[in-house]
């Protein structure tokens, strides 16, 4: 999972507030620039993060359309734990019958 680095999730984080360029990122991070720089391509190759050039400068923003996919996929996991616990309750119910 692309958020599953801390370091990653920082980078992703500190966009929320905006469109930054990399160093505005990368101040005050454990990390170097180049390493910032490398988590947002693998944010940017995820789909969560766009790019654009001013002038010399790239700025990263996030892509709400990568945020909408993210979501969509997280909440798979929750329908899809609601369906299993719907299932075992209604299994425990018809084995409670049974046993009557």
């Amino acid at each position: 999972m692309v958020l599953a680095d801390p370091t990653r999730r920082e980078v992703f984080e500190r966009l929320r507030a905006g469109p930054r360029p990399v160093n505005a990122i990368a101040a005050g991070l454990p990390v170097s620039r180049p390493a910032v720089s490398q988590h947002l391509k693998v944010l940017k190759g995820a789909g969560l993060v766009d790019e654009r050039s001013e002038g010399v400068r790239r700025i990263y923003s996030l892509r709400r359309e990568g945020l909408v996919e993210l979501r969509e996929w997280l909440d798979s996991f929750w329908s899809n734990a609601l369906d299993a616990f719907k299932a075992e309750v209604e299994k425990s119910h018809i084995d409670s019958k049974r046993k009557k």
